[in-house]
């Protein structure tokens, strides 16, 4: 029997020297550790083995043989038992911080035979998981643990996992064992809220602290940390209700609060802007026979200047330097300078700056910045240059001091004086950045500095064409939406510039530059110097150069301009474009133009919206046939877009040209319905009713004109006047002139060119020639068409050779005649029987073209 012992005991030895470390032990021993020229170590055993009765030196001798391979393994022979491996795993995961391998496979094994391990060795297999970081196995082992020890489970379990996550900030998977935990009935200790806590504290988590601060209050637990930490989560939040709820807690819950909890709640309240109860607190934590330290003096200091009441900042600070157990330290200082800083109190910030400076304390950069601030809106250029001086001696980002520089300076309004301040090495850093020479650039050119900005750009080293061009093109745009159009042309005029390849977006905008004020031949030579280099311009481009030609009145130019587009299949006009092209064309009244474009607008993608759908109605009018024009309507009126006033007024009059009245009616109740309605509007319902001569609907609308509160129009009484007049209404012809003039409505040309008219049809030659003298007499003088009156007037009047006299009035007063005064003067001579003049004149027609 002792030969059997003696081979099971030296075949778990071979075991165990297989996996690298040769461990036994039958009982809690103290350790040997032999010579070995192996990397690991052997544990003595004690001289009587309790299991075997062997001595120490016949198990010395059988592990030297095990160790040299001179023991063969027996297959047929047992593990060992549950005794012997929970010794070596409870050994082996306190002494091994390298490899966990050993540990890992004796649990294996014993999981494999089915032995059931006891508590603390699941500790130990966790705590190797742990530090390999195993989420998955140690997720697997709990479950087994679960179904292994059921209600035996204890919190240190998972204490190790939480531990190992909060060392790994690992927010999510330490909530995920906290959660498991909870769900294998596993009651929660002090040091697993504390870690959770301080865990979600350096995180921010709300949602998951305000979960752990409720399982410890389920729990009965106190935790100080736990509450200190739920009261700094709900200030970073600005969740102050929330905050002092939790400060009730802590009474309610008969914790007595240690230092860091005063220190919490201290903080809390001077967050809020609550001194008072923040002064309270520190009253009754030296009560509570806690010592008011120096963090508590500047958390109420940082408070009081923040709510900018200084003088309790002060009363605070004397309070410290008559203390015997206090001094003021770096941060006391760095919170008045920063209080006074807000409270605008020059003096006093740069008093405890200098103190601060003599003590041999750093100030931060909030302090830094805080002063140079004043500094711009009190000091002086040399105190302003110290301040830049500590700046960089201190560490500023010279970035971060320009920035704050040009920035502190502009706000002040004294932009100006930043040209003096930027020198010596916060200069050269100006002209190697590209970001911080933009924003000086860019500044200085809001407040017209134009040449500082220029002596900048000159100045500069780095060298980066792309973005030197989108800086000039900043600065051009910056200078034309606010009005500074020379400083745009001064900056131009300055930029390196490419004659083979201009930058288009520039050269557009100095053409829009140019057109706005009027230079429209530097416009125009910009845009041809742009087309013989040979860079295609894109829509803006051409936009920009349409509204240029439509500005200086040269719509030929602005025609050429709509050709070359056409030629370019890769430009898509957007709907600005078109509306610009739809009125351009209405302009050269060239109606083909605006009737093919109005079909490629219909059979393109472009979205129609209530502006594009006002330009096509407005500007095809006269292009587009009355049905097409109705539908098109009524399909803008189905899709929710409302007409402007001018297109109610347009349609009105395209009805009323095609004399469809009842769709007149039913517009003008919709205009009107709508609030659309204006002057026009009856004028040019008025107007189609007398070419009509339907003249009771002609005054009816005259007379809801005036219901509805406007004046009758001058354009009314000319259309009355000549209806009545067409009509030979000749006394209601004199009615209305007579109501005209009563209500002092004056007279234009075509007033007096349709009395010229109406008299001259009634041969009334005597009153034709009163109208000429009353003409004169307004200081208006005869136009074209009142000299084309006249000639017919005259030739009905048998007046031929004052007709013929007027062609030769007309060229000396500079109007040139047209085809329809030659063909007045030759109906008027061939009415006369003066049938040799009329060829003459009809000769000299043809050879003048007309």
């Amino acid at each position: 029997m002792r030969e059997n012992e003696t081979i099971i005991l030296t075949c778990h030895i071979i075991y165990l020297a297989t996996s690298e470390i040769v461990t036994y032990s039958t009982s809690i021993v103290e350790r040997e550790t032999l010579p070995c020229s192996l990397d690991f170590q052997l544990l003595a055993v004690p001289p009587k083995c309790c299991l075997l009765g062997l001595d120490k030196n016949l198990l010395t001798t059988l592990t030297a043989y095990a160790m040299s391979g001179l023991v063969h393994t027996i297959a047929y022979i047992k593990p060992p038992t549950i005794d012997a491996y929970g010794a070596n795993l409870s050994l082996l995961s306190k002494s091994l911080q390298c490899s966990q391998t050993p540990t890992l496979t004796c649990f294996k094994k014993m999981t494999k035979n089915k032995i059931r391990a006891e508590r603390n060795n699941y500790n130990g297999v966790v705590r190797m998981l742990s530090r390999r970081q195993d989420w998955e196995g140690a997720e697997k082992l709990i479950s087994e643990m679960k179904a292994s020890l059921g209600s035996d489970m204890s919190c240190h379990v998972f204490n190790t996992l939480i531990h190992a996550c909060c060392r790994r900030n690992h927010v999510q998977l330490a909530t995920k064992w906290f959660h498991m935990m909870l769900d294998c009935g596993v009651a929660p200790n002090v040091a697993t809220i504390g870690k959770l806590m301080s865990l979600y504290r350096r995180g921010s988590n709300l949602d998951e602290a305000q979960f752990a601060f409720s399982q410890m209050r389920r729990f009965r637990i106190l935790c100080h940390s736990a509450y200190s930490s739920m009261i700094i989560i709900y200030t970073r939040f600005r969740l102050y209700e929330n905050a002092e709820r939790v400060i009730e807690l802590v009474r309610e819950d008969g914790v007595v609060p240690n230092l860091e909890n005063w220190m919490v709640v201290l903080n809390a309240y001077c967050q809020q802007g609550k001194l008072e109860d923040a002064e309270r607190v520190l009253q009754d934590m030296q009560e509570a026979g806690f010592c008011a330290t120096i963090l508590a003096y500047n958390t109420l200091i940082t408070g009081y200047g923040k709510a900018s009441r200084m003088d309790a900042a002060q009363r605070l600070f004397t309070t410290i330097q008559q203390s015997f157990d206090l001094d003021p330290d770096e941060t006391t200082y760095r919170s008045m300078i920063e209080g006074w800083g807000r409270a605008h109190n020059y003096e006093y910030a740069i008093g405890y700056y200098k103190k601060l400076k003599q003590l041999g304390y750093r100030p931060s950069s909030s302090n830094l910045f805080t002063l140079i601030k004043l500094e711009a809106l009190y000091g002086d250029d040399e105190g302003a240059a110290g301040i830049l001086g500590d700046m960089v001696d201190f560490g500023c980002q010279r970035s971060s001091i320009v920035a704050a520089l040009v920035h502190v300076y502009e706000s002040a309004g004294k932009v100006h004086k930043v040209p003096r301040l930027l020198q010596g090495s916060l200069y050269r850093h100006v002209l190697v950045n590209q970001s911080c020479c933009s924003t000086v650039v860019m500044a200085y050119v809001k407040h017209r500095l134009v040449g500082d900005a220029v002596r900048v750009l000159s100045d500069k080293k780095w060298r980066d064409p792309r973005y030197e061009d989108n800086l000039y093109h900043v600065l051009i745009c910056s200078c034309k939406e606010a009005g500074f159009l020379e400083d745009a042309v001064e900056i131009y005029s300055q930029m390196p510039k490419s004659d083979e390849n201009p930058n288009v977006h520039i050269v557009g905008t100095m053409i829009d530059i140019y057109s706005v004020m009027g230079r429209f031949k530097d416009a125009e030579l910009l845009y041809l110097k742009l087309k013989s280099s040979g860079v295609a311009l894109d829509m803006i481009g051409f936009s920009i150069v349409l509204r240029m030609y439509v500005k200086a009145g040269s719509l030929r130019d602005a025609c050429t301009v709509l050709d070359a587009i056409d030629k370019r299949p890769d430009i898509v006009p957007d709907k600005f474009l078109l509306c610009d092209m739809l009125r351009i064309y209405q302009r050269c009244n060239m109606v083909d133009k605006l009737a093919d474009l109005y079909y490629k607008i219909s059979k393109s993608r472009v979205n129609w919206d209530q502006e594009l759908y006002n330009c096509v109605l407005n500007c095809c009018a006269q292009a587009l046939p009355v049905d097409e024009l109705s539908r098109l309507f009524d399909d803008m009126v189905q899709r929710g877009f409302s007409p402007s006033t001018v297109t109610f007024n347009v349609m009105l009059d395209v009805f009323g040209k095609a004399k469809l009245f009842k769709k007149v009616w039913r517009l003008y109740c919709m205009a009107k319905k709508q609030g659309m309605v204006d002057v026009i509007t009856y004028n040019t319902i008025i107007a189609a009713y007398g070419k009509t001569k339907d003249f009771e609907n002609m005054s009816s609308t005259v007379q809801k004109m005036e219901f509805d509160g406007f004046s009758v129009s001058l354009e009314a009484y000319n259309s009355m006047l000549d209806a009545y007049g067409k009509d030979g209404q000749m006394d209601t012809f004199r009615s209305v002139l007579q109501r005209m003039r009563d209500s002092n409505c004056a007279s234009d040309h075509y007033t007096y060119n349709t009395m010229i008219n109406i008299y001259g049809e009634q041969g009334w030659i005597e009153e034709v020639a009163a109208v000429l003298t009353e003409l004169e007499g307004s200081g208006l003088r005869p136009d074209l068409c009142s000299y084309n009156t006249l000639i017919k007037a005259y030739g009905i009047a048998g007046m031929v050779e004052e007709a013929v006299g007027l062609i030769k009035e007309m060229r000396k007063n500079g109007i040139e005649p047209d085809k329809k005064t030659y063909s007045n003067l030759i109906t008027a001579l061939r009415r006369n029987d003066k049938f040799l003049e009329a060829v003459k004149w009809s000769l000299w027609m043809k050879q003048m073209k007309l």
